[in-house]
């Protein structure tokens, strides 16, 4: 989360420390209170179902042939027998028949797998309820585990690569992330506990965990989570109005329906404004620390700029940022929403029956209240990071902005000034210290 800025802070005022301990830490505490006291003591538990066997195996032989017409439904008609149709020769690497080849028919229907030769893939294991001494073997889908190992391996060691320690700090911050996500907000949502702040705790949490673990303890860390903090809070305010104003219920997809059969209790208006909150908070991360980094580089780079300079400077950085940031989360949410965007072009309602629809209003809320909530981080973190920096300077900052005076130059006596004015420099031509120019007399002007 946010990009990697290692140069060195300077030092920060003993005074400014103390009141951002002061702050932060009551925070953090308060924090842990609030998870003490929403964490899920009774969730429920998964319900035991009758898992169908699965096992593991290898394809070693692949025979298609065409399928038989079915009389029962209209020539014409797209059915399952369409195709593929034949079998598919299987070597079992588990389960009671490990070691044998077995056959199964090709897999057909939508979402099927398409295996070939040499796939490893998973079977499963039907029982005949009229015979149950007779089974057979299904295709049920892909081995994935390997894949998966690989692309972790890749990704753990492009981050460590390139990040070297801070990629350790990094991968030890998403850790930390799955594990109050996994751990907390999910069972506490599960357990009925409110959503919003179930959310809003969990997102404190990770942002103090991952802030402080990735970019160190620091004034500037500091800032970045006092920003962070402010911004979430205001959009789970943005979020609830929001929400409120356009009727929202959280039935807006299929999955959001799904639950509510399964989990009767949870509050799906307040599982929306969770997924808002959570989903923003990565950005709002990545914009604070860039605000308090680019404050930092600007006082470097100029110590003379005052509070209100090192704000307008750094607020212009944060307007490139949020602008290309926007693109990002509105692109965010059409990808993972595109299968239903792609439903709604086929509507032959009116435009107007479809952008309000419950769906496609669930994802505009989501857009411009995650967007609100990071134009709201950028002029608070900055203005907090530039009172931090320019703590403790002086006088400059006490005028509002005003130019550091400049230091005079020692006077100097007019004859003396004069005299070495009219006065030919002297050439030193001892052997000791040779002339660098063959003539003495050479102009040292550069021709063009």
């Amino acid at each position: 989360m946010g990009a990697d800025h290692t140069r060195s802070a300077p030092p920060t005022p003993p005074g400014v420390r103390r009141i951002l301990v002061v702050t932060v830490v009551p925070l953090f505490i308060a924090t842990l209170v609030a998870a003490i006291v929403l964490w899920p003591r009774d969730a429920p538990r998964p319900e035991a179902a009758d898992d169908t066997p699965r096992y593991h195996g290898t394809v070693t032989r692949v025979v298609s042939e065409p399928c038989p017409p079915n009389p029962v439904v209209p020539e014409g008609t797209p059915t399952a027998a369409d195709g593929p149709c034949g079998t598919v020769t299987v070597r079992v690497q588990t389960g009671p028949d490990a070691g044998q080849e077995v056959q199964t028919p090709i897999p057909t229907g939508p979402g099927a797998p398409r295996v070939e030769v040499d796939d490893d893939i998973i079977l499963v294991s039907l029982i005949d309820p009229e015979d149950p001494t007779v089974s057979t073997y299904n295709i049920a889908e892909h081995q994935r585990g390997k894949p998966l190992v690989w692309l972790a391996v890749l990704f753990a060691a492009a981050i460590v690569a390139f990040g070297r320690l801070r990629g350790l700090a990094a991968l030890g911050g998403l850790a930390a992330s799955f594990a109050i996500l996994l751990t907390f907000v999910l069972p506490g949502i599960s357990a009925g506990q409110p959503p919003l702040a179930v959310a809003i705790v969990g997102a404190s949490l990770i942002m103090f965990v991952v802030l402080y673990l990735t970019h160190g303890i620091s004034a500037q860390t500091s800032v970045a989570v006092l920003g962070t903090l402010a911004s979430l809070v205001l959009t789970g305010l943005l979020g609830l109005a929001a929400t409120g104003a356009t009727h929202l219920t959280g039935f807006g997809s299929e999955d959001a329906t799904t639950l509510s059969m399964f989990r009767a209790d949870v509050d799906l208006h307040g599982l929306l404004l969770a997924g808002i909150i959570i989903g923003s908070l990565g950005v709002l991360d990545d914009v604070t620390v860039t605000q308090a980094a680019a404050v930092n580089e600007l006082r470097h780079a100029n110590p003379d700029l005052s509070r209100r300079d090192l704000y307008r400077s750094a607020t212009r950085v944060g307007r490139a940022h949020i602008a290309s940031v926007v693109n990002t989360i509105v692109l965010a949410y059409a990808g993972a929403s595109l299968p239903l965007l792609l439903l709604l072009t086929a509507d032959s309602r009116a435009l107007g029956q479809i952008l309000t629809s419950e769906f496609l209003t669930t994802e505009i809320v989501r857009s411009v209240v995650a967007t609100l909530g990071l134009i709201a981080a950028v002029p608070l973190t900055t203005a907090l990071a530039a009172v931090v920096s320019t703590a403790g300077r002086g006088d400059a900052d006490v005028r509002g902005g005003e130019p550091t005076p400049v230091i005079p130059r020692p006077a100097t006596d007019r004859a003396e000034a004069l005299h070495a004015l009219s006065t030919p420099p002297t050439r030193n031509t001892s052997p000791a210290t040779p002339s660098r120019w063959p003539d003495p007399d050479r102009s040292t002007d550069t021709t063009w």
